[in-house]
């Protein structure tokens, strides 16, 4: 698997998780947090994937 392909599945779960979290408090999927969220988890994604790939 290449660092490009690494990078792309960790930033969509990240934003998949981020963007799921309001709803545990009762927010909606379409709510400022969980764009907020989206956005922070896509680069929290991205940074765990770059740090992953730079191992190996």
């Amino acid at each position: 698997m290449s660092r490009k392909q690494l990078i792309y599945i960790f930033m969509i779960v990240g934003g998949s998780i981020g963007g799921y979290i309001p709803t545990l408090w009762g927010g909606s999927f379409f709510s400022l947090s969980a764009v907020l969220l989206t956005a922070v988890g896509g680069l929290l994604g991205i940074y765990v994937a770059f740090k992953i790939s730079q191992n190996f």
